[in-house]
């Protein structure tokens, strides 16, 4: 089959799965049309112009294909109506996350316009795909809802069709065996090492330096940890933007003792292995729709600890998730240090995830798009 695969906003993220699809599924022909993740009300009110008439992309969106495979960023309709030989054939639209459950912030602007581009774009899909059902589940609810408030001509009954023919299928985990074995060398390393390095507690948090992720109820742990006179290292990993959040200024000023790792690793490599060297992966996150790198670094040997909200519970049960608290973040931040100092006295152990691994689930969509095969 001829496949195009459109990513309107490639988020580090969203950049590895189209990869992973492109490597795993290569008995296909793909074409790759992507924008960079920046300006991001710009990005999903613009693309389909940028796409259609930016003469790099002209050449890839003339060819024949048998099946479109875009990202929830892109505006599909505004696509269809200025490449009108993309109406023809069969469209999914694969959503890694959604406007609809994005936290509040003074910073958006126009969110409603761009809930409206998405829902158009899945109501003009052939099928929706949602990496995690919290991600299916807020979208569908969170789309009925503003049709409601909408003054007349609409109906959330518009909706019913698309939720029917929905399904969840998760971004795939894509690491290295090289990279698996520094899980065991870690191990190794920390039996053989002096003691007082194998009961330091070694974290990391591995999100994006956004508002969203919680950057200040990161600060609030990182500030009870000390307050507990727990010792403990920390490597802060993730994407950054043009944007970063004034906490992070003041973590690597008050916290620079702890710090094994500030920002962006200089390699997915690199990131892996400081993954694959710790025994807790942190997340403060208050926008979460699958979580991929906590799953990663469970997958080389973390013990997840993360609030109960989000899709975490959808991932993992109890004993990893520490009560939140949205209203207080010291409270938050005291249940998180609770959680932390229980795993550590129980020598709790990492959940697998081996059914998030490439090999399992690329099969499924092999099966999901062969379903478009003529």
């Amino acid at each position: 089959m001829r496949i195009l695969l459109i990513s309107a906003y490639e988020a580090s993220s969203h950049k590895a799965w189209a990869n992973t699809l492109m490597k795993g599924l290569d008995q296909h022909e793909w074409r790759y049309l992507s924008l960079p993740a920046r300006h991001f009300a710009w990005r999903i009110r613009g693309n389909a112009m940028s796409f259609a008439f930016d003469p790099q992309f002209k050449p890839i969106l003339d060819q024949s294909y048998d099946l479109v495979i875009a990202t929830s960023m892109t505006d599909c309709v505004g696509l269809k109506a200025f490449c009108p030989h993309l109406q023809t054939i069969p469209w999914l639209l694969y959503f890694h996350e959604n406007q609809f459950a994005y936290p509040a912030s003074d910073r958006q602007q126009g969110l409603i316009e761009m809930q409206m581009v998405t829902m158009y774009s899945a109501l003009a899909a052939n099928a929706c795909v949602f990496n995690s059902q919290f991600n299916k589940i807020s979208f569908f609810a969170g789309a009925r809802a503003l049709l409601k408030k909408l003054p007349d001509y609409v109906s959330p009954d518009w909706l019913n069709n698309t939720e029917e023919k929905a399904q969840v299928l998760p971004v795939p985990l894509d690491i290295p065996t090289s990279v698996e074995s520094l899980v065991e060398a870690h191990l190794a390393s920390e039996e053989k090492g002096n003691r007082e390095a194998a009961e330091r507690i070694k974290l990391v948090w591995s999100a994006r330096w956004e508002f969203d992720k919680g950057p200040d109820r990161l600060l609030a742990i990182l500030e009870a940890l000390e307050r507990r006179e727990l010792d403990y290292e920390i490597a802060i990993l993730g994407e950054q933007f043009r944007s970063v959040p004034k906490e992070f200024d003041q973590i690597q000023t008050t916290f620079s003792h702890r710090m094994t790792q500030f920002g962006f690793a200089p390699s997915r490599e690199d990131y892996l292995r400081f993954l694959a060297s710790s025994d807790i992966v942190l997340s403060t996150a208050l926008h979460e729709f699958q979580g991929l790198a906590v799953l990663e670094a469970v997958a080389l040997g973390c013990v997840p600890v993360l609030p109960d909200r989000q899709v975490y519970p959808e991932l993992f049960g109890d004993r990893y998730l520490y009560s939140s608290d949205l209203m207080d973040i010291q409270q938050e931040a005291a249940n998180a240090v609770d959680l932390i100092q229980s795993i550590v006295a129980n020598d709790v152990k990492a959940p697998t995830v081996t059914h998030y691994r490439s090999e399992v689930l690329l099969k499924h969509y092999d099966q999901l798009v062969g379903r478009y095969r003529s």
